[in-house]
């Protein structure tokens, strides 16, 4: 049986990865912003991925 995610899940996940790439950026540049956003930017998709899950839960429960 394959697992359904929501839009939430998938857009938590593809903020994370966009912020491991940017942090990673400005780790390599040493460009503090560039990192400290790509930071944000992964804290930001890891909230909105838990949200997803817990939604999806929620679903699958009722």
């Amino acid at each position: 049986m394959r697992k359904m995610v929501n839009k939430d899940q998938v857009a938590g996940m593809a903020k994370q990865i966009k912020g491991s790439v940017k942090e990673a950026a400005g780790k390599a540049t040493g460009n503090r912003r560039t990192q400290a956003e790509g930071t944000a930017d992964k804290i930001v998709g890891k909230v909105q991925k838990a949200y997803g899950d817990v939604k999806d839960k929620v679903k699958k429960a009722l």
